[in-house]
């Protein structure tokens, strides 16, 4: 009978798949029974679709201070507790002690080596290195400096940009997608036929991993490579990752020897309505002489924390999290002042979360 007491926590766990009564007339108790019980069971060991977990700032940079900078897209700490902005728009990097009372200007504005210009991207060592990617005379340049803004070395990439992933005015592809591990840069170029290209800090391409993905776009080779850019991550292990901005959202993990080990899709009801829009033709913008289609992402950044889990910052204002598995393990939204959508994250060694835009820094649990 249905009031057994089996079948009824069964029930319990899984209400929303009532057991309707049993047509005695046709069903024998005992076989009801039993499937009541396989079906309430089943019902309640599937998947539902979770609530995000909202994450309130704890912290942010003093307003007093955060109104030297413009536009704050990178905001990171090395390990001795000094904080370093990057500003976009000033085409600088600004220091701010551990206690968040001083800031200082330690790269400034300039296209020389040792300085940056027209800069798409930053990032930190745990030791305070940091690399930027800027384009002095629309060339692709990487650049190494010491904590304290020193200039140690980089190298300029040949060819001109050419923007392909686009999001408002902040170019997302080429060299922005710059990551670095401190002792190798990894950038993801599609135009070289694989997704991630590895450079040592003179400019010497170390290795290459990858393969493109069929995007159905192959004869239009602008399209196709921008459906092929994405952010290459550093894994701690020595291998890394690989996340597809545009298109069908993709992740996919490489071991030390950059063989692939696994795909997994990113997908989920905060993007249905973004998929279901997405467009087949792209609008066109004029780079040197020739137009090139600029493609919006679905992704807008992606970083690895310090136990080896993924977050990836979609255009919605959501992150997802994934595990070293690539099993999704979690949905979260950043509130601040209002909710953010990320363009960084860095996660420090106390086990907190910096983000910008804001400068703010959240518990990461």
């Amino acid at each position: 009978m249905v009031g057994d007491p089996q079948i009824r926590r069964a029930t319990n766990r899984a209400d929303h798949h009532r057991i309707p009564s049993n047509p005695k007339s046709r069903i024998p108790n005992h076989i009801w029974n039993a499937l009541a019980i396989a079906t309430a069971t089943l019902a309640a060991a599937q998947p539902q679709a979770r609530a995000a977990d909202v994450l309130e700032s704890i912290g942010a940079i003093p307003a007093h201070l955060a109104g030297r900078f413009r536009e704050a897209v990178g905001f990171q700490q090395a390990d001795s507790g000094e904080y370093l902005v990057f500003d976009r728009r000033s085409h600088a990097v600004f220091a701010i002690d551990e206690r968040r009372t001083t800031v200082r200007e330690i790269v400034k504005i300039g296209a020389e080596p040792g300085r940056i210009i027209d800069p798409t991207a930053f990032a930190v060592d745990a030791d305070g290195t940091f690399a930027v990617a800027d384009a002095p005379g629309s060339r692709e340049r990487i650049q190494i400096f010491t904590s304290g803004g020193s200039h140690l070395g980089g190298f300029t990439l040949p060819g001109r940009v050419e923007p392909r992933v686009v999001l408002n005015t902040q170019i997302l592809s080429g060299i922005a997608s710059m990551e670095f591990t401190g002792k190798t840069i990894l950038i993801s170029q599609p135009e070289t036929g694989a997704l991630i290209t590895e450079y040592s800090w003179n400019g010497s391409a170390l290795r290459s991993i990858g393969r493109l993905r069929p995007t159905g776009h192959d004869d239009d080779r602008a399209v196709h490579l921008a459906m092929n850019s994405g952010l290459p991550l550093a894994a701690g292990d020595g291998g890394c990752w690989f996340v597809f901005q545009t298109g069908a959202p993709l992740l996919q993990r490489y071991d030390r020897d950059g063989r692939l080990l696994f795909e997994r899709h990113i997908e989920g009801r905060e993007l249905d309505e973004v998929l279901s829009h997405q467009p087949t033709t792209w609008p066109k913008r004029r780079v040197g002489d020739g137009l090139v289609p600029i493609v919006a992402p679905v992704i807008r950044t992606a970083a690895v924390d310090r136990a080896g889990r993924v977050w990836i910052a979609l255009v919605a204002p959501f992150t997802y999290v994934f595990d070293r598995d690539g099993d999704r393990i979690r949905t979260v939204q950043f509130r601040g002042a209002g909710l953010i959508a990320p363009d960084s994250f860095f996660f420090t060694k106390a086990g907190r979360i910096l983000v910008t835009p804001g400068l703010y820094e959240f518990p990461a649990g």
